[in-house]
């Protein structure tokens, strides 16, 4: 008997529901929204060497390293991850911005910072920029009689701008960032806005005691310091905390007995012995432990603050939990990304055995002293240091007061 042929119609069903059976018995799989983005190198490593070498001194430490592997050594064994991390990463602005020499339509521009502000008073200054360019940032409107642009942080900018004012410039760099709605330019601390400004560089921890001690503490591995108590930051903190020794200073599950305890534990950590405040320690209080718990106050891309980079200036090694593109803004090989990691029992496992290998700790210092920076160079150069130079480019871009009103 001659079979009929199958039409079109009958093929494509056949065809679908042979392809639902594979999917549903696990043959196809679609990738999830979170591993589209491939990140290759993202995760530490959960092993590490049985060996134990329990230290306390982080130079003996680094004189291990340096007999067992060094910079070559180092370069050789992550050479993927130092060329996946020093490619252009969209999460950072070049420095200098899109702006070339051509573009710049003023000589000199001049930025007035207006009402109360953090932005500290150290950046005042007069800056020679690149394409032969000055830039004065001041807060004083003596010094900046007729500015350029004015810079609001905390005060919202006029609602209209008439012909011939001043461009109005707005930075916000929490979490969430809001734009004012009437601003000419826009600052914040990502990349797809106007000007970046990253949490990296050194003028957001100023007046502190940079001592660093070469000691690191055994028998409490962890330092953690945070005085607003966030419902889920508290939690999570809890959760790791509980599995290892630590110090718990501020307000947040505190277990020293006080907030300015880590100067009793460590007096030369004060700056100003009569009338200590309870800043003095952070840097160098951290730089006794091995380890720093960094929590942001909100998960959220390329919100990458302050804590983290405390952490890694201080000679410690970040427990970071929070933006999901953490590693285009740090060193390769410099911080443990706790979201790596299944469990808090997982994580606080490797942090105990990393602990105890004083190779393996080493290495996450490579960087530093071999000079191995990979995108953190430009998380640097994109920082709050260079900011005055890089808006008076944009300012000069658009031409200053001279720039069309919309």
């Amino acid at each position: 008997m001659q079979l009929k042929p199958l039409n079109t119609f009958t093929v494509t069903l056949m065809l679908f529901f042979t392809f639902l059976i594979l999917f549903f018995s696990g043959f196809l799989e679609f990738p999830s929204v979170s591993s589209s983005i491939q990140q290759p190198f993202s995760t530490p490593p959960h092993t590490l060497s049985s060996k134990s070498h329990p230290f306390t001194d982080l130079l003996s430490a680094f004189r291990t390293w340096d007999s067992q592997m060094g910079c070559a050594g180092f370069r050789l064994k992550h050479q993927d991850l130092i060329r996946f991390l020093s490619n252009s990463s969209g999460s950072l602005q070049e420095a200098g911005g899109e702006s070339s020499c051509h573009q710049l339509k003023m000589e000199h521009v001049s930025v007035l910072v207006k009402g109360w502000t953090w932005i500290p008073d150290n950046l005042d200054n007069l800056y020679s920029c690149r394409c032969g360019m000055s830039c004065l940032w001041t807060k004083s409107s003596v010094l900046a009689d007729k500015p350029d642009a004015l810079l609001f942080e905390t005060t919202t900018p006029p609602f209209q701008r008439h012909s011939g004012d001043p461009l109005r410039v707005y930075m916000d760099l929490e979490a969430g960032r809001k734009h004012s709605g009437r601003e000419d330019l826009f600052i914040s601390y990502h990349a797809n806005d106007d000007v970046q400004s990253t949490y990296a560089g050194a003028l957001f921890h100023n007046g502190r005691n940079y001592h660093v001690s070469s000691y690191k503490n055994n028998d409490t591995l962890v330092y953690w310091s945070s005085s607003r108590c966030l419902p889920q930051r508290n939690q999570l903190a809890k959760s790791l905390l509980k599995l290892l020794p630590h110090h718990s200073f501020g307000k947040c599950l505190n277990n020293v007995g006080g907030l300015d305890m880590a100067l009793s534990f460590y007096p030369e950590c004060a700056n100003d012995a009569n009338n200590p405040k309870w800043w003095d320690h952070l840097h160098c209080a951290m730089s006794h432990y091995k380890f720093v718990l960094a929590i942001e106050n909100t998960v959220t891309e390329s919100y990458v603050t302050e804590k983290l980079f405390y952490a890694l200036d201080s000679g410690a090694v970040p427990i970071y939990f929070g933006a999901p593109n953490v590693l285009d803004f740090v060193p390769p090989h410099s911080i443990i990304d706790g979201t790596k990691f299944s469990t808090m029992e997982e994580l606080a496992s490797y942090v105990k055995a990393l602990a105890n290998d004083a190779v393996a700790y080493a290495e996450y210092h490579a960087w530093r002293r071999c000079g191995v920076l990979g995108n953190y160079a430009k998380a640097r150069a994109a920082s709050l240091d260079t900011l005055p130079c890089r808006l008076c480019e944009a300012v000069s871009t658009k031409g200053g007061r001279n720039a069309r009103t919309e």
